[in-house]
């Protein structure tokens, strides 16, 4: 997995091969991770960036299969930009939870509006499946059987996709980060949620957006649980403190956060606030956005 390299794709499982985008930065590790499962049809999950050389690569690596399916863990642009061209080429169906903002609570309905809050490679706005599926759908092959888990935190529309023993995880986990959870898509609540609920499932391996296989899914959800928990723990002691805007909570926990990343930490630190919010832990004036201010209640 290590030696992944764009263009040339790598056996990670029977059925399963990895085709790495060239789309490597801060925000995506080496790059996203497509992968094409089956033998004799084909499901590409994430067909990624829409990058010419991923779009051939992709192409090449079917090796004369069919492509049957696309299906979309999420609708950020470095994960879904190329599935309409590839479904033109291919004539295979896009499979996602639905348009690109389909799930968003009306908190992050009203943060949408107010603009300035897209997250890592952006949102891919235009992005609308063929067919939206939803938490305990079966995806079928000729040769292999997707279920899917609707898995919000990341993304409002996330999803999941179990293959036996595997589970295509999408941007919820990642072997080399945490996740960022960025409003007005990203919600903290949904992403503890879902975290303690793959727990449950325990999965052998996740197959993720970016990075490598996690072999021990139960150990590295927990770890996010705890960061996550710890990081409520430092705002509110922040707020406690004097620090009463996003800007200042961030400065004060981000102290060493690199310039290019400090709006994703600002984002992270928002995320929580409104969760915090939600549950009448502080007070927001005005109403929970980037500019307000906050107190402990």
């Amino acid at each position: 997995m290590t030696d992944a390299v764009p263009g040339t794709p790598v056996e990670i499982d029977d059925g399963v091969r990895l085709l790495l985008a060239p789309n490597a930065g801060p925000m995506t590790h080496r790059g996203t991770n497509t992968w094409l499962v089956g033998e004799t049809d084909l499901a590409v999950i994430d067909p990624g960036p829409d990058d010419p050389a991923h779009f051939d690569a992709l192409l090449s690596a079917a090796g004369g299969r069919a492509v049957t399916h696309i299906l979309v863990t999420h609708a950020h642009a470095d994960h879904s930009a190329l599935a309409p061209r590839l479904a033109q080429a291919t004539g295979a169906e896009i499979i996602g939870f639905g348009p690109a903002t389909t799930g968003r609570s009306a908190v992050m309905e009203r943060l949408a509006s107010e603009g300035g809050l897209a997250g890592g490679e952006g949102l891919d706005a235009r992005f609308t499946p063929h067919r939206a599926v939803r938490d305990g759908d079966r995806i079928t092959g000729k040769d292999w059987t997707l279920d899917v888990l609707h898995t919000p935190g990341h993304f409002a529309g996330h999803l999941s996709f179990q293959l036996d023993e595997a589970l295509f995880s999408g941007d919820h986990l990642m072997d080399w980060s945490t996740t960022i959870v960025s409003p007005p898509d990203g919600d903290i609540a949904a992403f503890l949620e879902t975290s303690r609920r793959l727990i449950g499932l325990a999965p052998a391996r996740c197959l993720t957006g970016h990075g490598g296989v996690i072999h021990d899914p139960a150990g590295r959800l927990s770890e996010l649980i705890a960061h996550r928990e710890a990081r409520e723990a430092q705002i509110l002691d922040a707020i406690g403190s004097g620090a009463d805007t996003v800007a200042k909570i961030t400065a004060r926990l981000y102290a060493d956060v690199a310039p290019l990343l400090l709006a994703a930490a600002e984002r992270n630190v928002l995320a929580h606030l409104i969760d915090l919010e939600s549950r009448m832990l502080i007070r927001a004036t005005p109403a929970v956005a980037l500019r307000s201010s906050f107190e402990l209640v």
